[in-house]
C-alpha cells in the first residue's frame, strides 16, 4: 500500500511540474514565442486557461492527499 501511494505521489509530482511548465504566463502570447506581431493566442483569448487551471487544481489536490497519507503512514510505523 505504501509503495503504491509513493509511486502515485512521484507520478503526480512529475505531472504537476509539466502542467505548470505548459501554462503560459500572464500577458504572454503564442505569437511572441515565434517572433510574430500577432496578438491571437493558440487557444483563443482564454480557451486553455480554464482547462489548465482545473488540471492544476486536480493535480495539486492529489499531491496534497498523497503527501498527507505518506506522512501519516511513515509517522505511525
Amino acid at each position: 500500500m505504501l509503495t503504491v501511494i509513493a509511486i502515485i505521489h512521484v507520478l503526480v509530482s512529475i505531472a504537476l511540474i509539466l502542467i505548470v511548465l505548459l501554462q503560459t504566463g500572464r500577458g504572454s502570447e503564442i505569437g511572441a514565442a515565434f517572433g510574430s506581431g500577432s496578438s491571437q493566442t493558440l487557444f483563443g483569448s482564454s480557451g486553455s486557461t480554464s482547462f489548465m487551471t482545473k488540471l492544476t487544481a486536480v493535480a495539486v489536490a492529489i499531491f496534497m492527499i498523497t503527501s498527507m497519507l505518506l506522512a501519516y503512514f511513515y509517522s505511525h510505523r
